[in-house]
């Protein structure tokens, strides 16, 4: 929200006196004056107006962590245990999931409570590529990689996936970049050669790859260089 719609709206302010009380460097975010009333603020901006808190602001969250098997990429569930249930934070459920994962997929995954942030990392537009590793039940049919690099149609949909990149690792083993998240994506096109995805782990979403270090089910905090990344 804009700073100046901001004040008019928390303090019951008219316009005009908002604009008076920027010039006269009555308000502060983060410590700082602030005079301009199109600066856009969000929740983790401390407010000040006249010394007086009217936005506490927050601890901005970037959390990666290593999704394990047999875990929920929701919030709540009340059958199954869910990604929040392994964050250890007082502060967890503000967190939302920026790029799902299956039920049973592996892998990467990063939580915060940064909208912006999780929607330019998520959005199609933004090409952020999401790098997976598939191991499959029977052999991988070469005609796979042009036929993932073409795009398929999904008719439940109506809509024809984003070229994709498989680089075949083995008989049964390969990796794949894909720049969307569609519903079982994955296990979909590889469906249509009729075989199944038996493991599916994802490495990487954009420039930010799973950490070597971090353990099935355990998280760290992004470091402030890839926070700046997305």
């Amino acid at each position: 929200m804009r700073l100046d719609r901001y004040l008019a709206s928390r303090a019951q302010l008219s316009r005009q006196n908002v604009r008076r009380l920027l010039v006269e460097g009555r308000v502060r975010v983060d410590g700082e004056v602030a005079r301009i009333g199109d600066q856009e603020i969000r929740a983790f901006d401390r407010i000040e107006l006249d010394g007086e808190l009217l936005q506490p602001g927050k601890t901005a969250r970037y959390l990666m962590l290593h999704k394990p098997a047999g875990c929920v990429s929701a919030t709540h569930d009340a059958a199954h245990r869910t990604v929040l249930d392994l964050i250890e934070l007082p502060d967890r459920h503000d967190l939302h999931i920026a790029g799902r994962l299956d039920f049973n997929t592996t892998g990467l995954m990063l939580l915060t409570n940064d909208g912006q942030w999780s929607r330019r990392l998520t959005l199609p537009a933004s090409l952020q590529g999401k790098v997976y590793l598939v191991e499959t039940e029977d052999p991988i049919d070469p005609a796979c990689v042009e036929a993932f690099a073409q795009g398929m149609y999904f008719r439940f949909e109506n809509l024809t996936t984003l070229p994709a990149q498989l680089v075949l690792l083995g008989s049964h083993r390969a990796r794949l970049t894909l720049h969307e998240g569609r519903y079982h994506q994955v296990k979909r096109m590889f469906g249509r050669f009729d075989n199944k995805v038996i493991r599916l782990h994802r490495e990487s979403m954009g420039t930010l790859v799973l950490d070597a270090a971090l353990e099935p089910g355990c998280y760290r905090p992004l470091t402030p260089h890839e926070i700046a990344q997305i």
